[in-house]
């Protein structure tokens, strides 16, 4: 009677068991987009869908299309639709706290993808932007280490912007205060719209008499917008400038040497983090157990639980880093490049 009744209770054990591992298979991986204005969102969103239904998760989505007030109902729907987890790329990180504390509040584990929200309960998962910034001043000081210089800043809705500007200043500090580089124009870029980036550069332009030596400009989109009224005035490819992301375009105006320096952040390895994260805190696992997790103190003075990626900086000489991942083909980098005149277009 014993050995039956402890083989019932092996039985019943492993039963348990078997039923936790297909609970744990089917979970329901909610993801808000702020919108798939730049390229980059949608290479995040097929290495995120991809890693999510290869657990056996099942991937539901929503596009805020830029507004703050639809992402708040995005988010609220994620969880009406039975989200494990939710995934935030937030358009506003203050007007999303509500939605965000609703989920919190009910169980759900939120990650802060790639842009900060200000709540302590919330996983943060990004890059380094501070050190983006840094790479981003850097590689235009390397350039042009002396002069006028002008800031395209992100949107003054994502803490990203700031980080990056703080991060560009670490680099720049020194120069400037030394009076070698002189900041003659410093905007924000509302909605990180490459249209209101090249308005920006338009005017430091004019304000200036088109007396600029650098730009470090936050992403590709808005490095698109300041190169794009740069070329208006003759100006293209004999001003450094900055951007992130590895736009494609972008890549290929490294190559033609309109753009300086491009900070790489593989968008494959961001959205497979956030798949992986995700099902493992639906899972029940604290955030503290999380692979390769550190303490951020945010601007706010919160901590949250968080991991960095490492971004990598391209410049003309190492655009075969980007080529040989397979981030993009030799063919879109070096469309209309003169032969001989970068290595990895030969």
């Amino acid at each position: 009677m014993k050995r039956f009744t402890s083989a019932v209770l092996a039985g019943a054990a492993m039963t348990l068991a078997l039923s936790a591992v297909a609970e744990a298979k089917d979970k329901v991986i909610g993801v808000s987009w702020s919108n798939f204005q730049e390229e980059r969102w949608k290479t995040d969103e097929a290495a995120m869908k991809k890693a999510i239904e290869a657990a056996g998760d099942k991937y539901i989505s929503a596009d805020a299309q830029s507004n703050p007030g639809k992402q708040l109902t995005d988010v609220e729907s994620l969880i009406s639709q039975g989200a494990n987890a939710l995934v935030i790329l937030a358009q506003d990180t203050s007007a999303i706290g509500p939605a965000v504390q609703k989920a919190v509040d009910e169980g759900i584990p939120v990650i802060a993808y790639d842009r900060l929200i200000e709540n302590k309960d919330v996983f943060y998962l990004t890059f380094d932007n501070k050190e983006v910034g840094r790479l981003q001043a850097k590689g235009v000081f390397d350039a042009k280490p002396e002069g006028n210089y002008v800031f395209i800043k992100g949107s003054s809705t994502d803490p990203n912007a700031d980080f990056l500007f703080s991060g560009s200043m670490e680099v720049l500090k020194a120069a400037i205060d030394a009076g070698k580089i002189k900041n003659v124009g410093e905007a924000y870029t509302d909605g990180w719209l490459p249209a209101n980036a090249q308005k920006n550069m338009e005017q430091f332009l004019t304000a200036n008499d088109n007396k600029v030596d650098a730009v470090v400009a936050a992403n590709d989109g808005t490095a698109g917008g300041a190169i794009a009224a740069l070329a208006a005035q003759g100006l293209a490819g004999s001003v450094p400038v900055s951007g992130q992301d590895g736009d494609h375009a972008a890549l290929n105006r490294i190559a033609l040497g309109t753009q300086t320096v491009s900070v790489f952040k593989d968008a494959r390895d961001l959205g497979k983090n956030a798949a992986e994260i995700a099902a493992q805190l639906a899972e029940g696992k604290k955030m503290a157990d999380i692979a390769n997790v550190t303490d951020f103190t945010t601007p706010g003075g919160n901590t949250v639980k968080s991991v960095f990626l490492t971004p990598v900086a391209i410049t003309k000489d190492n655009l075969n880093v980007v080529i040989d991942a397979g981030w993009v083909s030799k063919d879109v980098v070096c469309q209309g490049v003169k032969a001989g005149s970068v290595k990895a277009c030969d």
